[in-house]
């Protein structure tokens, strides 16, 4: 057998389904050991697989069995009858297992035969299920025995594809096959007693689904994009176009072939291109490819299996995009001899100025865009202003012309005069009889605009000392305007001036101090002072130009130095330590160090109590002239002279702690207080103004304690809280509703005599105001109650209260015997309590004299 997996076939193995039968890796098939072939024909199955990949092809060998002569006319030994021992007896009755009589007697059992496959067709209509084979054993006529199968499309997914009739061995196909699916199966026969023993080995049964024409070719790309140059020779090659085939490509059902429908356009000619019918190739097959005519091709290319049969196979079509791709063949060509340009001054270096328009093929567009077959390359001819400008690759037919050496000025050339000379960057096809380049004169006019104004010396350095006079004129800045035919004039104004220190001239640029220049300012950077100026001319439009002016300033000694540090520490008794000092100056070298450090002659005590030794030109030494200082705070003044010229002087003053220290040299926590300046008068001080804030405290208590008690001495009978006479609202009148606005008001009012006061009926009387006529007198109340009696002074007090009709408040009980003529309102006696049932009331009696009657008019029960 021979195979090949496109890789070389290395380690690819061979296997068969039988085990009389090995194949060698050359694909040698050979018997494994002497066996007697039961039949005129024998098939076996070979399996090629690659271990790498998984791969797994299978073929079939079909096996041609030459009988040999007999003898002694018997037939050989070991040979099985030929008549009635087929393997399929009947159409579709297969025998795979049978029993054989020995010489002896006895019944031996042979080797298994080979169920050669067995085919189906797909898309079969059926009826469903369709009888397969029918598959028995010969000793079903001895014992009843089951047949069964297994394998994918039995037992394993896909399910029940197959079944397999237990009692008669008849095997069935459910469903329709689909070959694009699945293109065969590999299944296993059973056969067992009715108790499940194994009767016969199992029998391999493989089933081919024989393919149907039923899908159509597809193309890989609906849409293919191929080029070819223009003027190609017949047979060039342009793309190949792929469709494939889900049948059996090794029947006419898978054989795809290929052909051309249409082209479109049909020029020159209706067959420009051929495509070959097996591989998909298109080539072309015609001359005349002109991109300057015709850019592209759409070519309609069908694929159709069934080698290409149109009655019987089944079609597809996808679209060939033909590009004819651009080649030197037209030289360009200026569209003028001369051409003249304007353009504006004070253009830079690189920048394009204009373009000459030159075209391929006499006036016509032909070069394809982009390529370098259109884009041009300019070149200057030598003339006396050439150099003034370059020449840069075309882009398209269009030659850029750029400025090269120098900024155009109108006041120097108004005008240059060219030579242009254009060429194609690749050379022209072969056999093209034309000149390869074209010339055209250029002239470049340039256009006078109005130009900013600048400034010569930019940035301009001027030096000088720090602390020049204000006005002092320092120096003229000073633009010139580079547009000589215009008559203009300049005018200056300053832009930046962070310190304000500068004026300048409008007119002619002159600048002097606005104030003193200082170096040590925070506006000054490395002792440089910057400011910027403006010059603007009065052309239309006005342009401007900026300059800027640095001014190095020079230090003078104007920096007095200063003492550091401004506060020290040291111990009571000298040789303990000492007070490292130095100073600082704001100047600069020559105006600063070394320094002179010397203490002041006034006051005395200051030399007499300290001294100052000199370590180097910036740092000395202060420490105790005497033997032991009092702690304290002490101010010290100190003399600081630096080495400028004239050199300057400054008494600096430093805090000296003088504190106690222990045996480090470290002030100790007394001496800390004690140096911190708060001496035996202070303490005092601050001791008596705490016994005087305490005294005041004391005496506030004090009078807080009498006041209260005089307080209880003369408060009323009736406590301020229980006094409610504050909260009774006396009203006059009161405005009826919307209904009742006609009332005569003196119904409502108070009579102006006291008649029907005086006369009323005893028991009738108002009590929310003062009885009239005579008063019961009472007994005289005590103003200081004795101590023993005090609780029954208490309660005396409390009942002549509640028993005196005259005492307030008036709101025991309102009677009122007069309310005027009548009313338009309603009466209100149907109003009811919303209670139901009877409540008690007897708890009133409980709450004194106050509520007496209140308990009177509810707590009487039915006695009332």
């Amino acid at each position: 057998v021979k195979f090949n997996n496109c890789a070389g076939n290395k380690g690819v193995r061979y296997e068969t389904n039988s085990l009389d039968f090995k194949v060698r890796a050359d694909g040698t098939l050979f018997a494994a050991h002497h066996l007697q072939v039961p039949s005129k024909q024998l098939i076996l199955v070979v399996t090629a697989w690659d271990p790498q990949t998984l791969g797994r092809w299978e073929a079939m060998v079909r096996f041609l069995v030459a009988e040999k002569s007999q003898h002694n006319g018997h037939k050989p030994k070991g040979r099985k009858a030929v008549a009635g021992e087929l393997v399929q007896q009947q159409s579709d009755t297969l025998l795979p297992w049978r029993q054989h009589q020995s010489a002896n007697g006895l019944r031996r059992q042979k080797r298994d035969w080979v169920i050669p496959p067995i085919n189906v067709p797909e898309n079969s209509r059926g009826p469903f299920p369709q009888q397969l084979v029918r598959i028995r054993s010969d000793k079903d006529k001895e014992i009843h025995i089951r047949y069964s199968i297994t394998g994918v499309g039995a037992d394993q997914p896909p399910m029940e594809v197959f079944n397999i009739d237990p009692v008669s061995g008849r095997m069935y196909v459910t469903r329709p096959m689909d070959r694009e699916e699945r293109a065969s199966y590999h299944l296993r026969a059973h056969a067992v007693d009715m108790n499940g023993n194994k009767v016969e080995n199992p029998i391999d049964l493989y089933i081919y689904v024989i393919d149907m024409n039923d899908n159509r070719p597809e193309f890989i790309n609906q849409v293919y994009n191929g080029s070819v140059d223009e003027g190609s020779k017949p047979g060039t090659y342009v793309m190949t176009v792929t469709a494939n085939d889900a049948d059996d490509g090794t029947t006419a059902n898978g054989m795809v072939r290929y052909r051309i429908v249409t082209q479109t356009p049909q020029s020159p000619s209706q067959n420009m291109f051929t495509i070959n019918s097996e591989t998909g190739d298109i080539v072309t097959v015609a001359a005349g490819l002109d991109r300057e005519k015709v850019q592209q091709y759409i070519v309609i290319v069908q694929a159709t299996d069934m080698e290409g049969n149109l009655n019987y196979g089944l079609s597809n079509t996808a679209t060939a995009i033909i590009t004819v791709t651009d080649v030197n063949d037209n030289p360009p060509e200026f569209t003028t001899s001369t051409v003249s340009i304007h353009t504006s001054p004070g253009l830079k270096k690189g920048v394009r100025t204009s373009v000459v328009i030159a075209r391929d093929f006499t006036g016509s567009l032909m070069g394809q865009a982009g390529s370098r077959n259109w884009g041009g390359m300019g070149l200057p001819i030598p003339t006396c202003t050439h150099s003034h400008f370059s020449f840069s690759q075309a882009e398209g037919p269009r030659v850029k012309i750029q400025h090269f050496a120098a900024a155009v000025d109108y006041e120097m050339n108004r005008a240059f005069m060219l030579t242009v000379m254009v060429s194609n960057q690749a050379p022209l096809a072969s056999g093209i009889q034309m000149s390869f380049q074209s010339t055209a004169g250029v002239t470049i006019s340039v256009t006078d605009v109005n130009e900013a104004p600048y400034f010569p010396t930019n940035h301009k350095l001027i030096r000088l000392e720090e602390g020049v006079p204000t006005g002092t004129v320092l120096t003229t800045f000073s633009a010139v305007d580079p547009d000589r035919f215009m008559q203009q004039a300049v005018r200056y104004s300053k832009l930046s001036d962070p310190a304000n220190w500068l004026n300048i001239n409008a007119t002619n640029g002159q600048i002097t101090t606005a104030a003193v220049l200082d170096r040590e300012s925070d506006y000054i950077k490395n002792n440089v002072y910057e400011a910027t100026f403006l010059a603007a001319d009065n052309g239309i439009p006005p342009a401007s130009g900026t300059g800027t002016l640095q001014i190095y300033l020079i230090d003078i000694n104007d920096n007095a130095p200063e003492l550091l540090p401004k506060e020290a520490q040291i111990c009571e008794k000298p040789n303990l330590n000492v007070i490292n000092i130095t100073a600082a100056d704001a100047d600069i070298d020559p105006n600063v160090g070394p320094f002179v450090f010397e203490l002041p002659s006034v006051p005395s005590a200051v030399r007499k109590n300290w001294t100052i030794t000199r370590l180097n030109g910036d740092y000395a030494q202060l420490s105790l002239r005497i033997m032991y200082l009092e702690a304290g705070v002490y101010d010290v003044p100190i003399i600081v002279t630096d080495s400028g010229n004239p050199p300057l002087y400054n008494t600096s003053v430093i805090k000296v702690k003088v504190c106690p220290c222990d045996e480090n040299g470290d002030c100790t926590t007394i001496g800390a207080v004690a140096a911190a300046g708060l001496g035996t008068g202070a303490i005092i001080a601050i001791l008596i103004c705490i016994i005087i804030l305490l005294t005041m405290v004391l005496l506030f208590v004090v009078w807080m304690k009498r006041r209260e008690k005089e307080r209880h001495t003369k408060q009323l009978l009736i406590d301020p809280e229980d006094d409610v006479r504050d909260n009774i609202l006396k009203y006059d009148e009161e405005g009826g509703g919307e209904e009742d606005q006609d009332y005569d008001l003196s119904q409502l009012q108070q009579p102006e005599t006291m008649d029907h006061v005086l006369n009323k009926t005893p028991g009738v009387r108002r009590v929310d105001e003062r009885p009239i006529g005579a008063e019961p007198q009472y007994p005289i109340r005590p103003v200081i109650p004795h101590p023993g009696d005090i609780g029954d002074f208490i309660n005396e007090g409390l009942r002549a209260a509640d028993n005196d009709p005259t005492a307030p408040p008036y709101d025991s009980l309102l009677v009122f015997d007069y309310e005027g003529s009548g009313s338009t309102a309603g009466s209100v006696s149907s109003l009811n309590s919303s209670s139901s049932g009877d409540q008690d009331y007897d708890y009133l009696n409980d709450w004194g004299p106050r509520f007496k009657k209140l308990a009177d008019m509810y707590g009487g029960g039915e006695e009332d």
